[in-house]
């Protein structure tokens, strides 16, 4: 069982786990979004871009934050919706064979009576394996109350 609103505190650091990203990823989310752009699926045109290789879809990046954060299990059987993504950064790219993993640190809490719960801040970083930030930016998340 995930965290209730009431067991979230400014300040609370969580630590995901990590992820290797596979060529699979990408196509799969090509296929499944229709984005097939070749800076992402196609090897040979990749090796033109400044870049120099494919690089993953920066919606997929925040895909798999969003896998690895609920993987935690802190709002499983608790959250009542993601409300707000603000100030997403696509900081630096996400390569095939980085290994990501993700860091969100609670930095506001807000009891909504009316939702029977609260609204729970988090700045979240994904990082790759030399522990840079690709990704930033805040998720809004609505977590219920311990119930009476």
């Amino acid at each position: 069982m995930g965290k209730y609103f009431e067991e979230f505190g400014v300040g609370q650091k969580i630590v995901t786990g990590k992820r290797t990203i596979a060529e699979e990823d990408i196509m799969k989310f090509a296929a499944l979004s229709g984005d097939d752009n070749r800076i992402h699926t196609d090897p040979e045109f990749s090796k033109t871009t400044p870049f120099g290789k494919q690089i993953v879809h920066g919606i997929l990046g925040l895909a798999i934050a969003s896998g690895l954060a609920w993987q935690t299990g802190i709002l499983d059987g608790t959250v009542i919706a993601f409300r707000e993504i603000t100030d997403w950064k696509f900081v630096k790219p996400v390569f095939i064979g980085d290994v990501v993993q993700a860091e969100m640190n609670v930095t506001e809490t807000k009891a909504l009576p009316r939702i029977g719960g609260g609204s729970v801040v988090i700045a979240f970083e994904l990082r790759n394996q030399n522990g840079e930030v690709c990704h930033r930016g805040t998720w809004n998340v609505l977590v219920a109350s311990k119930p009476k």
